[in-house]
């Protein structure tokens, strides 16, 4: 079964669609890279999924036991969220908020969760420092943990990667690809096309016009066609 379904989805606000024509699923273990120009609906696409706004059209499906609330969201960073002033503890352990249920506080299992998910993110020494003196890198990998904390079945992330150096960026995609390797699926959302094409399984590339949803293999060969036609050059040669 399908953790999300979209079935020919239209987005976008009471004054305009943003996109039209939106299908794909994503299961266990999938690995979904989200491409498309400034504008296209990218943005637009993470609120729906996360229930913040409704489709115009269309039907999406959250199943195989998973709620809105169990998508661990990873959103794209701002200069006000870089030097927001709480502790890494503080921040990791707000991701198991949607687990207390109506107790005001936080109990042994959501700690330990907490705790689980700073080790594994290679953070605990950084547990009680001030998250804005972190590197940009670092940042990302306390956000990840509080996102695992939140679910360990899908993660939503939106441009995890931007203004970090290319060291940073390599190894948050090494823990992505570990991650997704150990059966959590992922939905990222990027500009950076190359690296889509080498981490996902799957590609959705939005355009107004037409949309692409399919394997990664399938999106290189209509990359590769669309190259040719362009060019004029003839595949034969």
């Amino acid at each position: 079964m399908a953790y999300i379904t979209c079935k020919d989805l239209t987005l976008g606000y009471p004054d305009g669609v943003v996109a039209e024509h939106i299908s794909f699923v994503v299961k266990q273990g999938d690995y979904l890279c989200v491409v498309g120009e400034n504008g296209a609906g990218k943005s637009t696409l993470i609120k729906t999924l996360l229930h913040l706004i409704r489709p115009i059209s269309g039907e999406l499906i959250l199943d195989d036991g998973i709620l809105p609330q169990e998508i661990g969201y990873l959103p794209q960073q701002t200069d006000v969220q870089r030097d927001f002033p709480a502790s890494v503890w503080e921040i990791v352990l707000s991701g198991t908020l949607t687990k207390c249920g109506r107790c005001p506080w936080y109990g042994r299992a959501e700690k330990e969760l907490a705790l689980k998910n700073l080790e594994r993110m290679g953070m605990t020494e950084f547990k009680m420092q001030c998250y804005r003196n972190l590197s940009g890198g670092q940042q990302q990998r306390v956000l990840l943990a509080r996102a695992l904390c939140a679910t360990s079945k899908l993660l939503l992330l939106d441009e995890p990667v931007t203004g970090l150096d290319p060291k940073a960026a390599e190894e948050f995609y090494e823990l992505l690809k570990s991650l997704n390797q150990e059966g959590t699926a992922v939905i990222m959302v990027s500009h950076d096309i190359r690296t889509a094409v080498r981490q996902a399984s799957h590609i959705l590339h939005i355009d107004k016009e037409n949309s692409f949803y399919g394997t990664q293999e399938e999106y290189l060969r209509m990359m590769e066609g669309n190259t040719l036609h362009k060019t004029g050059d003839d595949p034969a040669d």
